[in-house]
């Protein structure tokens, strides 16, 4: 074979993959995907999404940060998409033009922990601004998130409408994730704020009992978005796209809904209804 020939049949070659999305390059399969430390400590997103990638040819590269961390890197366009469960800072996320199509995939809920000795009295309560007040008066060490995560958002909000704002020796700010602010309490036989997922996943491994929950201002939604394609051509916004529109699928949600550690649900799909057992 001549060397056009060759060369001409090497371009044939690369011209079919091109159009046919086989010879895709690497990064053009890979979403990059910042959400919180909660769905990763729950172990969720390990199970479900390499359903994900073989459904879809896609590789999902998770980076686990706190809900602020995870918007910020949305908006300096080091992600193509973010899983996060603030709905005022996603809303704000949007409406300043970083984030499009934002969608509602499932929920939990919040509760407080604490040490069986419960020092400062409060497990049964259900209002958690009255715990808190009382955990104050108490002076009982509390580990707050101190990282502006959905989960930090929430107990700012708390203490907010306790009329407290806390600090002091006894209120101590991890800067950390969801797992290590547990086990920070555990050690210290404190309080802390938890989305549920992360406490039913962890809660054989800590010295800890929920005391607090059940009021509707503990509810936990989450949310997808892509990040702008307009402000970071460069982001995947197909692959982000593709991603949102499947865990908003029948099979996303079904997965999610059958998603169980110790035989306990940890979310709610809230996309579609699906039966659970589906």
């Amino acid at each position: 074979m001549t060397m056009s020939r060759l060369l001409k049949l090497t371009s044939s070659v690369v011209l079919f993959l091109a159009l046919t999305g086989t010879g895709l390059a690497a990064q053009d399969r890979l979403v990059r995907l910042a959400t919180t430390t909660s769905t990763e400590n729950s172990g969720l997103l390990r199970a479900i999404l390499p359903q994900f990638e073989k459904a879809t040819g896609y590789q999902v590269h998770v980076i686990a940060v706190g809900t602020g961390k995870a918007l910020r890197m949305g908006r300096d366009g080091d992600v193509d998409v973010v899983l996060v469960h603030a709905p005022a800072a996603e809303q704000e996320f949007v409406a300043q033009g970083w984030g499009v199509n934002r969608r509602q995939v499932m929920y939990n809920d919040f509760v407080i922990t604490g040490s069986p000795d419960d020092p400062a009295g409060i497990k049964g309560m259900q209002d958690p601004a009255r715990a808190l007040a009382k955990i104050a008066a108490q002076q009982a060490v509390f580990v707050s998130r101190g990282d502006n995560s959905g989960t930090h958002k929430k107990e700012l909000a708390l203490w907010e409408a306790a009329g407290i704002k806390p600090g002091g020796e006894w209120y101590r700010e991890a800067g950390q994730g969801m797992g290590k602010v547990l086990q920070m309490a555990g050690e210290l036989e404190g309080y802390a704020l938890t989305d549920r997922g992360t406490w039913l996943a962890m809660r054989t491994q800590l010295p800890l009992q929920v005391v607090v929950e059940g009021d509707p201002r503990l509810y936990n939604p989450y949310g997808i978005i892509a990040v702008h394609p307009g402000r970071y051509p460069q982001a995947n916004y197909q692959g982000a796209m593709q991603l949102i529109a499947w865990l908003t699928s029948n099979p996303g949600q079904r997965l999610i809904a059958q998603f169980q550690v110790n035989k306990e649900q940890l979310f709610v799909p809230m996309a579609l209804k699906v039966a659970e057992t589906q």
